[in-house]
């Protein structure tokens, strides 16, 4: 293999090689303790030929492109039918969280249940958050929840992502 050849993803990604690329769209924003915002994202995974793929993510208010947020972490293969989501936020947060894979029609869900979190002394007092995406072909689109200040599993992030190349 050359050195400018990628390696082929690891078999045992299955279905999560539908996730391979660079995915860019807009969102929104909402929380009982903030104004509602929108925002612009862009969204990557990649592979080296093992069983995990690479994420990052990176958010721009959409009025002013002022940037907003950015993640960093690994999606390991699925085994018995589950992923492992492991994200870092500058904001002082790890998660890892358990994301069960379903596959329908050619269409995959990634469903999680609560993540383990674990907060920097000066991070905000999230106690929890929860991620469900939909990947259906060249579009990819995703929910998240968060417990934080008194609300429980409140609906905080949503968007709508499309592949701009793989």
């Amino acid at each position: 293999m050359s050195a400018d050849a990628k390696p082929a993803p690891h078999p045992m990604l299955g279905p999560l090689v539908g996730l391979i690329g660079v995915w860019r769209g807009t969102g929104e924003g909402h929380y009982p303790t903030i104004a509602p915002f929108t925002y612009r994202e862009e969204v990557t995974f990649g592979h080296d030929g093992r069983p995990v793929l690479r994420y990052s993510q990176r958010t721009w208010r959409s009025a002013d492109d002022t940037p907003m947020h950015v993640e960093a972490g690994f999606l390991r293969a699925p085994v018995d039918g589950t992923a492992e989501l492991m994200i870092v936020q500058p904001t002082g947060f790890a998660e890892v969280a358990l994301l069960r894979v379903i596959e329908d029609a050619g269409q995959v869900a990634l469903d999680g249940g609560r993540a383990t979190l674990t907060r920097a002394p000066s991070a905000k007092d999230v106690l929890d958050v929860r991620r469900r995406f939909e990947l259906d072909g060249d579009e990819l689109s995703y929910d998240l929840w968060m417990t934080f200040a008194g609300n429980v599993d409140e609906h905080h992030l949503c968007a709508v992502l499309h592949r701009e190349r793989t």
